[in-house]
């Protein structure tokens, strides 16, 4: 009987299809992972387009940015603690780079404020549209900051992607809303720069440690700031601001699994479905209509942003294993 097993055991016909069949399993999990971490991409987009929509509703009936702050980080805490409790550990939080942290929060922070005032004074779709100008700007500081060598392909679609802004931003007298724009902008270089810093401290610091001492300064300067001027919410204004930080915790979760889940270079481009989002809800909620304008030149600045994603993942993919992971370009201030 022991011999028959042993035959058994190495039996061509038995084993062939066992093995051909976890080999198919193997070559279709790459797909899924890629098909999951799109999806789950796709869905943090449809949460920052609400966040953004909450902020100007809620900036509407009077609420000031910086209490809108306070309330987005103080309960992303909820999802964010649950979070770092089921995966990580809250041993996650020790770190060696303090002031490493406490410059990407300045800067990311600086951000937050002017991409939240941006919504009050542009449509929603417009504020969105510019907000993606972030990777060309990180990309012009990399440069300048991290002396990292930037060649003329992706300088040349840094240019392209400032004529797109310039179409959304439209220079014309009359025609151009100065403040929004300026705080949109001002908004994606603030975007850009805690990309820069977190690059600096990515090689020591996880991404849950980062966003939560993010999380904790964003609480701590919506404090600061609601302390000078306090607006008391009437109970459906808490509500939304109760919700915008639950969905903007949420969002930044899923932005993070997106990339645990698939390749930073398969799920950043689908980042500019947010877009669709903020176009559908300026419309539903405010009756807004993107501009021709507004679109044009969101369609050129999404083409270069996605063609520096190429050119700086196939740059990384030379310089392996000894380059770091390329950063999320979009999450730094959200």
């Amino acid at each position: 009987m022991l011999q028959s097993l042993r035959v058994r055991d190495v039996d061509p016909a038995r084993d062939r299809p066992q093995t051909a069949t976890v080999t198919s399993a193997a070559s279709q999990l790459p797909h899924q992972r890629n098909g999951l971490g799109i999806a789950y991409r796709v869905m943090a987009m449809a949460c920052m387009a609400c966040l953004s929509a909450i902020v100007k509703w809620t900036g509407e009936r009077g609420v000031p940015v910086f209490e809108i702050i306070l309330f987005r980080n103080l309960f992303a805490f909820a999802p964010l603690g649950l979070y770092i409790w089921r995966t990580t550990g809250f041993s996650v939080l020790k770190t060696r780079r303090p002031l490493g942290h406490l410059t990407r929060s300045a800067i990311g922070i600086f951000g937050m404020v002017c991409g939240f005032s941006a919504v009050q004074y542009l449509p929603l779709t417009s504020a969105t549209a510019l907000n993606f100008a972030a990777p060309l700007f990180m990309t012009a500081l990399s440069a300048l900051i991290l002396h990292e060598p930037v060649g003329r392909h992706r300088w040349g679609a840094v240019v392209v992607g400032f004529l797109g802004v310039l179409i959304m931003a439209r220079p014309e007298p009359g025609h151009m809303n100065v403040l929004g724009v300026s705080l949109a902008l001002g908004g994606a270089v603030g975007s850009a720069g805690a990309m820069v810093a977190i690059r600096q401290i990515a090689a020591t610091e996880k991404g849950p440690t980062i966003v939560f001492y993010f999380t904790a300064a964003g609480v701590l300067l919506g404090l600061v700031g609601s302390a000078f001027r306090w607006v008391t919410p009437d109970p459906v204004t808490l509500g939304l601001l109760i919700l915008g930080g639950l969905i903007g915790g949420v969002g930044q979760l899923l932005l993070t699994e997106a990339l645990r889940v698939a390749p930073v270079g398969v799920v950043a481009p689908f980042d500019y479905i947010q877009l669709i989002w903020a176009t559908g809800l300026g419309f539903l909620i405010w009756g807004e209509l993107p501009q021709p304008a507004t679109l044009a030149g969101a369609l050129v600045v999404a083409a270069s942003g996605v063609y520096i994603l190429h050119r700086e993942l196939a740059r990384r993919r030379v310089l392996a294993p000894a380059a770091p992971a390329c950063p999320d370009p979009t999450s730094a201030t959200r």
